[in-house]
C-alpha cells in the first residue's frame, strides 16, 4: 500500500478551487490535479504493508490533540521556480500545521517509517510540470484572476492510500483522525 496522511478541503474552498482549474485547464498542456485528488499532505508515507495497517493507525489516533487548525488556501506559484517550474501550486496558510506535520513524524517514526528531512511547506498541488512547455497564456490568464480561494477551519485529517493508474493517482480515505 502506499499511503500518506492529510487534509481535506472543505466544500466551498474546493469549489472555487474546481472553478480556477476549469477556466485555466485550457492554457496550458501540463497535467492537471483532478479536483477529487486536491488535498493539502502533511507526511508522505510510502509504501507499508497492508498486515501494518492496524498499527499505523493506532500511532496517528495516539496523536496529541490540539485545536482546530485555520487554513487559507490563497495565491498561487511555480516550484521551484518561474525560469524550471516542476509544480503549480496554491499558497497554504495554516498555524498548526507545521506542528500537526512534526507530530504526526514523530508518532510514527518508531514504526520504522523514515522522517522528514525537508522543511514542511504546506501547499496544494494543482498540477505538474513534466516538460518544458509555454506557460505564457497561463500566466496571462492568472494576472486575470483571483487566487483567493478561502478559508476552513480543519478539525481532523486523514489516512489516505493512493493507488497508482494509468490515468492518474486514485486516492482512498482509510482512516479519519479528529485533532481535537
Amino acid at each position: 500500500m502506499r499511503l500518506f496522511t492529510g487534509l481535506e478541503l472543505e466544500a466551498e474552498a474546493l469549489e472555487n478551487i474546481r472553478r480556477f482549474l476549469e477556466r485555466l485547464r485550457r492554457t496550458a498542456p501540463i497535467q492537471w490535479t483532478p479536483a477529487g485528488n486536491l488535498h493539502i499532505t502533511t507526511k508522505f508515507i510510502g509504501q507499508w504493508p497492508r498486515e501494518r495497517l492496524p498499527d499505523l493507525q493506532t500511532a496517528l489516533a495516539g496523536l496529541p490533540r490540539r485545536l482546530p487548525i485555520a487554513v487559507s488556501i490563497r495565491g498561487v506559484q511555480f516550484f521551484p521556480d518561474n525560469r524550471k517550474p516542476r509544480v503549480f501550486c496554491c499558497s497554504v496558510e495554516a498555524p498548526g500545521l507545521k506542528e500537526l506535520a512534526a507530530d504526526t513524524d514523530n508518532a510514527i517514526a518508531g514504526l520504522g517509517i523514515p522522517r522528514e528531512t525537508r522543511t514542511f511547506s504546506p501547499h496544494l498541488t494543482l498540477a505538474r510540470i513534466r516538460e518544458r512547455v509555454d506557460l505564457g497564456e497561463m500566466s496571462r490568464a492568472l494576472m486575470a484572476s483571483s487566487v483567493d480561494f478561502g478559508q476552513f477551519e480543519a478539525r481532523r485529517f486523514f489516512l489516505y492510500e493512493s493507488q497508482l493508474r494509468p490515468g492518474g493517482s486514485v486516492y482512498t480515505k482509510l482512516a479519519e483522525l479528529a485533532l481535537t
